[in-house]
């Protein structure tokens, strides 16, 4: 059986995996952040596809879930805040209007001397409109700390920026870092034993 291995550090990315019942290691990825297009769903896809590679190199006999989150507005892509002024403009750009956010998933399986055998790659875009915030109500959120680490400066899980979204169109999961339903219907497709594992796991 493959060992199954998260080249990602995210906490929200683990914690939707472990809640789907899966025994997976986590190597994140170390890869730089190239961006070779101006196509959002290429650009995580070329992302997620790097970072499984790189983990790879390392992962005999595994397969290797690469994933990176984008946020689109308006065409310009906003990732993570640099600082807390950035942090304050991407939240100011997002207040009033609907931005875009991309995530791509990579599958990666390596054989026993490290070789990628096969590969696979998608994406799921989902729309997040943010009601009207002041510059207070931004402030407030900033000086928590919690827009630092995340793409579009906010979290809309288990975080004071879900006040923020008014609505989405799409999947939720998507805009935590991690489209939980293509997943797994991608991971069937790719390697159904894999996915078999865990879907049986609900039934004993």
């Amino acid at each position: 059986m493959l060992k199954l291995v998260l080249a990602s550090q995210s906490p929200r990315r683990k914690k939707l995996l472990t809640q789907l019942g899966l025994i997976f290691e986590i190597l994140p990825s170390n890869s730089e952040e190239i961006i070779t297009s101006d196509v959002p769903s290429t650009i995580v896809e070329d992302l997620s596809l790097r970072k499984a590679k790189e983990v790879a190199k390392s992962m005999p006999d595994s397969l290797i879930i690469g994933a990176d989150t984008i946020v689109v507005h308006e065409g310009e892509i906003l990732g993570k805040p640099k600082d807390q002024k950035d942090a304050f403009s991407t939240l100011t750009k997002l207040s009033g209007s609907t931005h875009e956010v991309f995530t791509g998933i990579s599958f990666v399986i390596t054989n026993s001397v490290n070789e990628v055998i096969k590969s696979h790659s998608f994406y799921e875009e989902t729309k997040v409109s943010f009601s009207p915030l002041t510059p207070i109500e931004i402030e407030s959120y900033i000086k928590t700390g919690s827009p630092m680490d995340k793409a579009g400066a906010y979290g809309i899980q288990d975080d004071w920026g879900s006040v923020f979204v008014e609505r989405i169109e799409g999947d939720f999961y998507n805009v935590v870092g991690f489209p939980i339903n293509r997943f797994y219907r991608e991971l069937k497709d790719f390697h159904p034993k894999m996915a078999h594992s865990f879907s049986t796991h609900y039934s004993e």
